[in-house]
C-alpha cells in the first residue's frame, strides 16, 4: 500500500467527516431504517431503500475513510525548509502568455481543490512545478494552449 501525503489540515478533515458518518450519519440513518421497517410491507417501502441504499453509501464511505486515515503520511508544510517546490509549498506563479499572477498550494490528491487554489501533486499543474525554484519556468501542455508558468515565490506556511 502506498503512503499518501496530506496536511495536518487534511488530516482533521478526513479524521472530522469519519467522526460525523460515525456519530451523527450512521444513528441518523438507523433510526430512519427502523421508521421505515414500521410503516409495514418493505417491497413498495420508498423511505425504507432509500435508507438502505444511504446505509450502504455511509459504511462505504466510512471504509474508504479508515483506509486512507490508516495510510496518511501528515506533513507539515511549515516544518519543511527547502528552495524547491515540493508537497505543501505555496508557489506564486506568473502566466507568461497572460501575464497573471496565481497562487498554488501542492497538496495530495486527497486535499485537491481547484477553487480553493490547492492542486494535487500528481496534476499536470503539480507534477510540472515540483522540483522548480524561484525563476524557473515549468511548462504546461494543455489541450487549449501550452501554458508557460514563472516561478515568483515558493513558501511553506
Amino acid at each position: 500500500m502506498q503512503r499518501v501525503p496530506l496536511t495536518p489540515e487534511g488530516y482533521k478533515k478526513l479524521q472530522g467527516e469519519l467522526e460525523r458518518l460515525v456519530k451523527v450519519d450512521r444513528p441518523r440513518n438507523i433510526q430512519a431504517i427502523s421508521e421505515a421497517r414500521a410503516h409495514g410491507d418493505l417491497s413498495e417501502n420508498a423511505e425504507y431503500h432509500a435508507a438502505k441504499e444511504q446505509q450502504s453509501f455511509i459504511e462505504g464511505r466510512i471504509q474508504e475513510l479508515k483506509s486512507k486515515i490508516a495510510l496518511a503520511q501528515v506533513i507539515d508544510p511549515a516544518k519543511i525548509r527547502q528552495s524547491k517546490v515540493a508537497f505543501g509549498a505555496k508557489v506564486k506563479v506568473l502566466d507568461v502568455e497572460a501575464d497573471e499572477e496565481y497562487f498554488f498550494i501542492l497538496v495530495g490528491p486527497e486535499e485537491a481543490d481547484v477553487k480553493q487554489g490547492k492542486i494535487s501533486l500528481s496534476s499536470p499543474v503539480g507534477k510540472a512545478l515540483i522540483g522548480k525554484e524561484v525563476g524557473d519556468t515549468a511548462v504546461i501542455k494543455a489541450p487549449a494552449r501550452t501554458i508557460e508558468y514563472e516561478i515568483l515565490e515558493i513558501s511553506f506556511e
